[in-house]
């Protein structure tokens, strides 16, 4: 049977940078209130002159370059946004008429914080059913245009930003796979915790819920990801979570028992950037040689519908 691999990464975020001194000119809040809750020291904005598919479409460039790839060699593009404005057409659709591609297969998901490790799932299913052939798979968003400026529980959390990977089918990957099962699910009756509704939509939550939701119920079902994957969490080479919160990282990162792995901290510059944060926390530690090729990395996301989904991958 085929597997998958992730061949590469890349990231993008927009210039302007807002500091928690910044914030806390426009709010009332300090940088000591910030960090001491939430870990977060800076997050990048974006303008209203880059839209959502301008960042998904800058990191999908510095993946495929890094894959050697040309655009129209990719036969599929999924996007995982929450904060896409139209409803058509799709950010996929968008990324792949910016990148100049010539008939992929396209599509959006989304399932806010947890849209990425859903759509890698996704793109190995495409493989392994010989549907697909490369995928490129980008998670993008801009919290930026969905916070309340005026609330200082919720908009010291957002930054903007897209990261994106390069899967490909790998013949010999059948029992060794660069991308592991999934596990995903979700909690219906808790789905209204972390919110983004209205007219204009915002972005809520009930910090308090999440956090012991996040910190209690989620690091057995990690080391489930890691069980399915035939990987010990000592074995791990990074562990890879969504970048909502540093007191949510560190804590669920020890219970799971990944001792000997680096643990990704992008929260703490770029803040909470939703379906963007774990694949580009993972490009920027590829990029700076953090984690060894072939190492396994666990990749687990949760949040918004308080659902969660995860796998682990063999490092690019």
């Amino acid at each position: 049977m085929t597997g998958s691999r992730v061949v590469a990464l890349g990231h993008y975020q927009p210039a302007r940078v807002l500091t928690n001194e910044d914030l806390a000119a426009m709010v009332d809040t300090s940088d000591e209130w910030i960090t001491s809750r939430v870990g977060i020291r800076t997050r990048h904005v974006g303008g209203p002159d880059e839209p959502v598919d301008e960042l998904a479409a800058h990191a999908a460039a510095k993946a495929l370059a890094s894959a050697g790839l040309r655009p129209a060699e990719v036969d599929m593009v999924l996007v995982a946004t929450s904060t896409a404005v139209d409803r058509s057409p799709s950010m996929s659709a968008r990324v792949a008429a910016r990148l100049g591609m010539d008939s992929p297969a396209v599509m959006d998901i989304n399932v806010v914080c947890s849209g990425f490790t859903h759509a890698l799932a996704t793109a190995d299913h495409a493989i392994r059913a010989g549907a697909a052939e490369r995928v490129l798979v980008i998670g993008a968003d801009k919290m930026g245009d969905v916070a309340d400026w005026t609330d200082r529980s919720t908009c010291v959390l957002v930054g903007d930003g897209a990261g994106a990977a390069v899967v490909v089918a790998d013949r010999d990957g059948a029992d060794r796979p660069g991308v592991g099962p999934v596990l995903w699910g979700s909690v219906p009756r808790m789905g209204n915790a972390v919110r983004i509704e209205g007219t204009p939509p915002r972005f809520a939550q009930e910090g308090q819920s999440v956090y012991r939701w996040a910190t209690t119920q989620l690091p057995p079902i990690a080391r489930k990801v890691c069980e399915r994957a035939g990987v010990a969490p000592e074995e791990l080479g990074a562990v890879v979570l969504h970048q909502a919160n540093l007191r949510i990282i560190e804590p669920v990162a020890r219970k799971i028992g990944a001792v000997n792995a680096v643990i990704a901290r992008d929260v703490v510059e770029s803040g909470n950037t939703s379906a963007a944060s774990v694949p580009m926390a993972l490009s920027k530690l590829v990029e700076r040689g953090e984690v060894h090729t072939g190492a396994p990395v666990l990749l687990f996301a949760f949040g918004g519908n308080l659902s969660y989904a995860g796998q682990v991958i063999r490092c690019p």
